[in-house]
């Protein structure tokens, strides 16, 4: 059996995860699973990713690192090869410090965390002498290529644009779609793991909600007649910004619709990508449960966290890519054995780069030097103001929010700057009118991420 003096972790990634959550005050959302995890740990209702874009969000999460801003593309695992050697990944670390390390499913960038054409070049690994397994089941889908774009019982999207459907509802069992088999997985390892003397970092990729938008019907079922609030600002931007074309959202079938322009098919859209959320707490409700069961929910610090956020619409967007709030503002629950005020919100600006230091001093290891993050020790340990902001970059273009304020900085220095007091937000940029807030961003940006 594992010491009772060691802490386990268990790490739950789920990708394209907005904080699209009952616990997140999302009213219309069926999130039970994760909506009980928060109420006995500590949701942060102001986390954000450092990168709006699956590789390097993940690579900052991993690494403890804020990463390059001229290095924002999902190659970023492979150019990290050569980089930052002298600090070890977070699982590199604690594996370095007695742990058994498992991956299973998409955790890095590529389901199972090799390379290759479908990813599944086992002598190409994203995150050398990381891991003491990585595991991706793969079922019909055949290759991580294709479980990580696929839809019911096997079915891979093609090389060909608008050949897969956009989303879909499926009358089968959770192993019809991969996530299915990814947390039976899960489950397995747990067992396994529960029953070794080692102490256990076990990190779990879920892959829905990712497009396409596909989920048992079950899932489905409770948003067919829902009522979904109105999106708010849902017009493109004017003037200069960060705006994305939704290239992702565009490769897809969408029959014949146009989200841009009809507003039941958008509708459609976010129920569908409702029935995945649900159907990854489905999941998610799976793999704590299991924890329960081998009597190891008391001795593990269990983290949910969502690799980055995803537009509904907002913005005219329908995707990614971008330096708003919606693509950097993501969901983040710890619960810690013994932590204070369980259930209470954090609402201090928290990021992704934050988890490596906190981990390593929930387990009582050392903090490796020159980690981009800070420890949120203690903020578990019962809360307390943070006078903190978050970093964030894509394609060299930085961003800096703070408790107010928003500001995005382009790299000829153009600057856009936003007011989240105000109705308008991230729909009006007041950067012109208020040159000295831009200024003393500006000062904090480029001091912390030159």
């Amino acid at each position: 059996m594992p010491d009772p003096e060691k802490k386990n972790v268990l790490l739950i990634c789920i990708d394209d995860l907005r904080p699209e959550l009952g616990c997140y005050g999302k009213a219309h959302m069926k999130t039970p699973h994760i909506d009980r995890l928060a109420s006995q740990g500590r949701k942060f209702s102001r986390h954000y990713v450092q990168a709006p874009s699956c590789g390097p969000s993940r690579y900052s999460l991993l690494t403890g690192l804020y990463g390059s801003p001229e290095i924002s593309n999902n190659a970023l695992f492979q150019r990290a090869k050569n980089m930052d050697q002298a600090i070890p990944s977070m699982p590199a670390w604690f594996r370095d410090h007695g742990y058994t390390t498992v991956s299973i499913g998409k955790v890095s960038h590529h389901p199972g965390g090799w390379g290759g054409e479908d990813w599944d070049d086992k002598t190409s690994l994203e995150m050398p002498d990381s891991w003491s397994r990585q595991l991706m089941p793969t079922g019909p889908w055949k290759h991580p290529r294709g479980a990580m774009h696929g839809l019911a019982n096997g079915e891979i999207r093609g090389k060909k644009k608008h050949t897969m459907a956009l989303y879909q509802s499926h009358d089968g069992p959770d192993t019809s779609y991969p996530d299915g088999l990814i947390t039976d997985t899960g489950i397995a390892e747990l067992k396994r793991l529960a029953a070794d003397e080692k102490p256990y970092f076990l990190a779990i990729g879920i892959i829905r909600p990712h497009l396409p938008f596909g989920a048992p019907d079950r899932y489905m079922e409770p948003y067919v007649e829902a009522d979904f609030p109105a999106v708010p600002h849902p017009g493109k931007p004017k003037g200069r910004t960060t705006w994305a074309g939704s290239g992702e959202f565009r490769q897809y079938d969408t029959f014949g619709r146009d989200a841009w322009s009809d507003p039941l098919f958008a509708l459609d859209v976010r129920k569908h990508y409702a029935a995945c959320v649900s159907y990854a707490d489905a999941m998610v409700g799976r793999i704590l449960e299991q924890l329960e069961q081998l009597g190891q929910a008391d001795n593990t610090i269990v983290v949910l966290w969502g690799d980055h956020g995803w537009h509904l619409g907002e913005h005219a967007v329908w995707g990614k890519h971008t330096l708003f709030e919606e693509s950097l503002h993501s969901p983040l629950i710890i619960r810690a054995p013994g932590m204070k005020k369980a259930g209470q919100a954090s609402n201090n600006i928290v990021e992704s780069v934050d988890l490596y230091p906190t981990l390593c001093e929930l387990t009582k290891l050392p903090v490796p030097e020159k980690l981009s993050g800070e420890s949120l020790l203690a903020d578990l340990e019962g809360g307390g103001l943070r006078d903190d902001n978050a970093l964030s970059h894509w394609q060299g273009t930085k961003s800096l929010r703070d408790d107010r304020y928003r500001l995005i900085l382009h790299k000829d220095g153009f600057a856009e700057l936003y007011d989240h007091q105000t109705p308008e937000g991230e729909s009006l940029n007041i950067a012109a009118d208020h040159p000295d807030v831009v200024a003393r961003l500006t000062k904090i940006l480029e001091a912390r991420y030159p």
